[in-house]
């Protein structure tokens, strides 16, 4: 039998490695999820203005004002101009950097905005790390004391409590904690001493735990369910089977397999923590965006609205990108590229 030549074999496909790499898909993907995030915030932070009731310039002209101080006032903020218009010049600011000048204060939003964006950014930040660090050890824990269906007392005491908890809205949860632990008992003061600054660290003491609170029950029932499944799999009980360690057993095997899980469920709480830090903060008389995004509409400030929407908007989509890669870490899979090397 005759060979072929080398000349006659058939060309290989030139593949490009860098092509094949499911990072490069999955920042291709976020990147155009991220491009859609904000032109719809674009869109609907200019059209939600348009529902409030009444017109800015009235209140900005004053109650003595006018139909001719009404109308001059209009002109200067540009009111006057067609929808269209309009929107074409906000989008146009807001792509060059500028989210716009503020109604009441003639100041840059961007500026009234990052001024209040530490309070809500602390709050929001600060949960989500307490969430994650407390919910998964206990949820595991959990999952390991009750497997098998030992300890039943515990797992019907664990599900009765967080169920308990979790079911508590944020603001309630904030003005139980301001009785018991400021008013009543007397732990944590509700303004700090006269000689400390007026938002120190102290402020946010009684914030993050009413935040907290709710997520920490829900995360933790998922964990304690995953981590149940988890150990009831052949290779968990074949690594038990072999008497390894059991501290390399649940952090080697159990972990990541439970992460995988967590994190996808998490992402969705987590974005949700950062609506309820806008709440949160007003019960504790914060600047944040929270207060912010209130009195901008009742003085119908509409830039410092749709600025802010805007800031809230991406930072919720950073933090749905964030846990994302976190999965792409732990399990290369859920990357979702057509090629995943070992």
């Amino acid at each position: 039998m005759s060979s072929l030549s080398s000349a006659e074999l058939p060309a290989r496909p030139h593949r490009l490695p860098h092509l094949s790499s499911p990072w490069l898909g999955f920042a291709v993907r976020r990147l155009i999820g991220l491009a859609a995030v904000f032109v719809s915030l674009l869109v609907v932070s200019f059209l939600i203005v348009q529902l409030i009731p009444g017109d800015p310039a009235a209140g900005i002209a004053g109650a003595n004002a006018d139909s001719a101080d009404i109308a001059r006032v209009r002109v200067e903020l540009g009111l006057d101009r067609p929808l269209g218009q309009r929107f074409l010049d906000y989008a146009g600011n807001v792509l060059s950097g500028h989210l716009g000048t503020s109604f009441m204060y003639r100041q840059p939003v961007e500026t009234i905005v990052f001024n209040r964006l530490p309070f809500t950014a602390t709050i929001a930040l600060a949960g989500i790390v307490i969430v994650l660090l407390v919910s998964i050890p206990l949820g595991m824990t959990v999952g390991v004391l009750t497997q098998g269906g030992r300890r039943g007392w515990l797992d019907t005491v664990f599900g009765v409590i967080t169920g308990f908890l979790d079911a508590i809205p944020g603001y309630i949860m904030a003005s139980f904690l301001v009785v018991m632990f400021a008013v009543g008992i007397g732990v944590v003061p509700l303004y700090p001493p006269a000689y400390t600054p007026r938002f120190g660290a102290q402020s946010f003491i009684l914030p993050v735990a009413s935040i907290v609170i709710g997520p920490i029950c829900t995360v933790a029932r998922v964990v304690r369910r995953e981590t149940a499944v988890v150990l009831d799999q052949d290779y968990t009980r074949t690594a038990r089977g072999w008497r390894l360690p059991a501290l390399k057993r649940y952090v080697k095997w159990t972990l990541p397999n439970i992460l995988t899980t967590t994190l996808t469920l998490s992402g969705l709480i987590l974005t949700g923590m950062i609506g309820g830090a806008i709440v949160i903060e007003s019960v504790f008389a914060l600047p944040g965006l929270g207060s912010g995004i209130i009195k901008a509409i009742l003085d119908r400030d509409y830039p410092v609205i749709q600025g802010m929407v805007i800031v809230i908007g991406m930072i919720a989509a950073l933090v749905h990108l964030l846990v994302d890669v976190l999965l792409g870490l732990i399990d290369r899979r859920t990357l979702g590229g057509s090629h995943v090397s070992a």
